[in-house]
């Protein structure tokens, strides 16, 4: 008797366990804060969630606990009231940085303000950088990255004035924000259509990009791996070899535990020609060489899969990279989604980018990070083109450390928006044990939030529909950020006003 009772107890805390396995909690709109406000997800500082709000020229962080009250709204009225051009953040356990660049007359300012977790400044205003321009800028000057521990920011703007040779000015700061180098070099740019993309900072401090040659917003051609040491004032140019391929956009994530650089796009037989498959190129720091270079074709079975209304040989067309996974033993994962526009005025293709690339441009230097910066793009692209965004189903594909695949899978969805993109696609939450893939689908004429998870097996399971889910809430996930090991935050409309969701994944 004792035996069944004991096993009815812990039955029934595996049946609550299980039922409150993801919650969803929702913050009270406030009245200002109307779907044109800018905000930002800054983070979970000292146990209670950040949020950046930018409306009518005030700026304020809002501080909610763990029941997404709001519990402060600090105004920042240290900000000028002149045009402010951007803000980012890096946010730590106990406190986090405000980042943010602003023109007065002919000058852009790049200040930072250490703000704690009530969203009070600790710190005076630090000025990083000053740059001296011609007219308004509409355009971010200064770009921010940083390291995956955090424990390296790097600062850099790119005077492109000089079309020949650009001037790269690089600050490398500390997790206290102490300046640990400053480099001003010149980067000859020998192509008329040579670009610069992907900037990404190591642990080490190193800084590494790609530099290619685009003709006419066509396929690249030619293309480097571009590192600066962390205490170097040169750039080190390693050329990929393209092999009579032809890339489509670099994409590069540092790999801290093996100290690589792991490097990737889609890659054409021909020019404007069908996606053939994906090309890897890794760099290794210890043996200053490339340590692989693999193409992997993209077979006919995972074609069918994953073509949508595309026909198999185009069926990868409308994909673009969206997350890049790196393993500590040395593999990765890859996640990319179907993404395009469609209207009744023009036909869309990638190479044209109609409406602007659905993830970044190389032709702005912004958008260096996985999670959509949300002050920069909803401002951009939240217009009034007569456009539908689509963004259907993701792809994601796991590799071992020698670019060999190990499993792959599809998740099916159909997504569309009339207005800017705001509800389509999705956000990554990396759980540890399992991936989870965060997206609306619409039902009966709703948009209601799934949760999909991938096993390390490369297993799909479609998690039951997440608790508290009110239908008054439409979720934007892709400007949503995981904050914590099993936590996110997720912005939302309601009604005519934006509100923040926490999603707590506690199995």
């Amino acid at each position: 008797m004792k035996f069944l009772q004991s096993s009815l107890f812990l039955a029934c805390l595996l049946f609550v366990s299980q039922s409150f396995a993801q919650k969803v909690v929702y913050s009270e709109p406030e009245r200002d804060e109307s779907r044109r406000m800018n905000f930002e997800v800054i983070g979970k500082v000292s146990g209670n969630y950040l949020i950046y709000k930018n409306n009518r020229a005030k700026n304020f962080i809002g501080v909610y606990d763990n029941e997404m009250v709001q519990i402060a709204r600090e105004e920042q009225d240290y900000i000028p009231d002149d045009r402010l051009i951007n803000v980012d953040f890096v946010a730590y356990n106990d406190y986090a940085y405000m980042i943010y660049q602003y023109q007065k007359r002919n000058v852009v300012y790049c200040d930072a303000v250490k703000v704690d977790g009530m969203g009070r400044k600790m710190s005076d205003v630090i000025s990083l950088d000053t740059s001296h321009i011609s007219g308004v800028v509409s355009n971010r000057i200064y770009s921010m990255v940083n390291s995956e521990d955090k424990s390296q920011i790097m600062v850099f703007k790119i005077n492109s004035r000089n079309k020949s040779n650009y001037i790269i000015t690089t600050m490398l700061f500390d997790e206290r924000l102490n300046l640990k180098k400053r480099s001003q070099i010149g980067m000859p740019m020998e192509e008329r259509y040579d670009y610069l993309d992907e900037f990404t900072v190591d642990n080490a401090g190193d800084l590494a990009f790609t530099k290619f040659t685009r003709n006419n917003n066509d396929n690249i051609t030619k293309a480097s791996l571009v590192i600066k040491p962390a205490q170097g004032d040169e750039f080190l140019a390693h050329d990929l070899a393209l092999e009579g391929t032809f890339l489509d956009e670099l994409h590069i994530k540092a790999d801290n535990v093996n100290k690589r650089y792991f490097l990737t796009s889609f890659y054409y037989k021909q020019k404007r020609g069908n996606i053939e498959g994906f090309s890897f190129y890794v760099w290794d720091k210890a043996s200053n060489q490339f340590q692989m270079k693999n193409n992997l074709l993209l077979g006919e079975e995972l074609r069918r899969e994953a073509k949508g209304e595309s026909n198999v040989k185009s069926a990868f067309n409308d994909y673009f990279i969206r997350n890049i996974i790196v393993r500590r033993d040395g593999g990765f994962i890859i996640s990319s989604e179907a993404y395009y526009t469609t209207s009744r005025f023009n036909s869309w293709n990638r190479w044209d980018y109609l409406f602007g690339s659905p993830y970044y441009s190389s032709y702005d230097y912004y958008a260096y990070s996985p999670v959509f910066n949300s002050w920069y793009w909803r401002t951009r692209y939240n217009n009034a083109q007569a456009a539908r965004h689509h963004a259907d189903n993701i792809t994601i594909l796991s590799f071992d450390n020698t670019g060999k695949l190990e499993w792959n899978n599809v998740i099916k969805k159909e997504q569309f928006d009339d207005q800017a993109g705001d509800y389509i696609s999705y956000l990554l939450m990396n759980t540890g044990g399992q991936l989870h893939y965060i997206f609306n689908r619409e039902e009966k004429s709703l948009h209601i939030i799934n949760d999909f998870s991938v096993t390390p097996d490369g297993q799909i399971n479609r998690n039951p529909t997440l608790k508290n889910l009110d239908r008054g809430h439409e979720f934007l996930p892709k400007f949503g950020k995981q904050v914590s090991a099993k936590q996110m935050i997720i912005p939302c409309y309601y009604r005519n006003y934006i509100c923040f969701a926490k999603l707590d994944f506690n199995s």
